[in-house]
């Protein structure tokens, strides 16, 4: 279901829909789109498999789905796709899971065929955004390309300010985007998407990975990233990483349940899950493109 937008809001807060029926917003200086497609074709998937140098891929990856976040005037870019989160994945190469001896067998495609599992089949990426400048199409940069351009996050102390985002305000504009998805042979849930919230205030996203291996292991990864609008505001971009983990067995000796049911909603569980990675940056948007 689409969002609907509320015209008298939006013109209030000195915002306007995208043109030509694209998703998203204009407003002070920012347009945001985000944009739902159909998940990769198989002829899609094997170009990308080539590309990753992977024969492994989620059951469903939707790789025209994406989020973009562009600051107008200084050509600041922050962009969310299922393709550079692969790529992380395909990075950080952790270890496979542990599968339970009783679900190996569902992960066969064939009847009789031995199950290897020799990947990191749980799609864990330490992904947290991609970014760009662009200068009049004069300075481009992605996050592989060594640049002068390239964005300078600085690490620091100041928190996003939850407590006021939950205040009562209009919401202009939201979505959902799922990048990727995979129920682990119906062992479990490995899932990758990216939220985004705009209010008169500023705007606001979740990006969130979040992993369920029955009976063994629970993962979550958040990046939320936060903007104020105001002249009166630094033009400062905050983010904020905390990754979560725990496995059953360690939850359960805390008395915490065992049943898998339990834990459908990382929303709900995440407090009980203990964070094993935190940090906090700040990203200024003014910056200059040296050549």
């Amino acid at each position: 279901m689409e969002w609907e937008s509320d015209a008298s809001e939006l013109k209030a807060a000195g915002a306007e829909l995208l043109p030509d029926g694209r998703s998203g917003l204009r407003i002070h200086g920012w347009e945001i789109e985000s944009r739902k497609r159909s998940i990769l074709t198989s002829l899609q998937l094997q170009q990308w498999e080539e590309e990753l140098q992977t024969s492994h891929l989620p059951e469903m990856v939707f790789g025209d789905n994406s989020l973009v976040l562009k600051h107008v005037n200084t050509g600041t870019k922050i962009h969310f796709n299922a393709f550079d989160a692969l790529v992380g994945w395909k990075h950080e190469a952790l270890p496979p899971v542990e599968v339970p001896a009783a679900a190996k067998w569902k992960f066969r495609s064939k009847p009789l065929q031995q199950v290897v599992l020799d990947y990191d089949y749980t799609f864990t990426t330490p992904y947290n955004g991609s970014e760009t400048v662009e200068r009049n199409a004069e300075c481009v940069r992605g996050l592989s390309n060594e640049s002068s351009c390239s964005l300078q996050w600085e690490d620091c102390m100041d928190k996003i300010d939850l407590v006021a985002l939950a205040s009562k305000e209009p919401i202009l504009f939201f979505d959902e985007i799922i990048l990727y998805e995979d129920e682990l042979a119906d062992n479990g849930i490995s899932l990758l998407t990216v939220k985004v919230r705009i209010m008169p205030s500023g705007w606001f996203l979740l990006l969130r990975f979040w992993l369920r291996v029955d009976g063994v292991l629970m993962r979550l990864r958040e990046t939320r990233l936060h903007y104020s609008f105001g002249v009166d505001m630094k033009s400062v971009i905050l983010r904020e990483s905390c990754w979560r983990e725990a496995t059953f067995q360690a939850l359960s000796s805390k008395g915490y349940p065992s049943d898998c049911a339990a834990y459908s909603d990382p929303s709900i569980i995440s407090e009980r899950l203990p964070i094993i990675m935190q940090k906090a940056q700040k990203l200024s948007i003014e910056i200059p493109c040296k050549h």
